[in-house]
C-alpha cells in the first residue's frame, strides 16, 4: 500500500500533520525508548535516593548542659531574641530598602 502525502494547513504555534515527528518501529536498540530514554533519570535518581537512606548514619544530638542554659543571661537573650527579629523586619529591612534607593542613595552614602 503506498502512502500519499497528507495536506495540510499551518496552524500557528503547533506542528501540524506534515511536520510531526514520529517514532517508527518498536522500542529496540536504535530508538530513543530503547537506549533508556526518560527511564534512565528516574532509576538514577531511585538508586541515589536508596543509597543514601541506605547509607546514612544515626542522627547525634547535641549534649545539653544544664549549667550553660540556665545562664540568666541566656534566659534575658531567650526572651529578647524574637523582638530583635521584629525589629529587623519591621524597621531595619524597610529602612535599607528605603536608603538603597536614588534620592537617598546620594544623601547616606549607600554603594552596593
Amino acid at each position: 500500500m503506498e502512502r500519499r502525502p497528507v495536506e495540510t494547513r499551518p496552524v500557528e504555534g503547533r506542528w501540524n500533520r506534515a511536520e510531526t515527528p514520529r517514532r517508527t518501529g518498536r522500542a529496540g536498540a536504535g530508538s530513543p525508548a530503547g537506549r533508556g530514554g526518560r527511564r534512565r533519570p528516574a532509576a538514577l535518581a531511585v538508586a541515589l535516593l536508596l543509597g543514601a537512606a541506605l547509607g546514612a548514619g544515626p542522627a547525634a544530638a547535641s549534649d545539653h548542659d544544664p549549667e550553660r542554659a540556665g545562664h540568666p543571661l541566656r534566659m534575658v537573650a531567650y526572651a529578647l531574641h524574637p523582638v530583635g527579629v521584629a525589629f529587623d523586619y519591621l524597621v531595619m529591612r524597610p529602612a535599607h530598602w528605603l536608603v538603597h534607593r536614588e534620592p537617598f542613595r546620594t544623601l547616606f552614602g549607600h554603594r552596593d
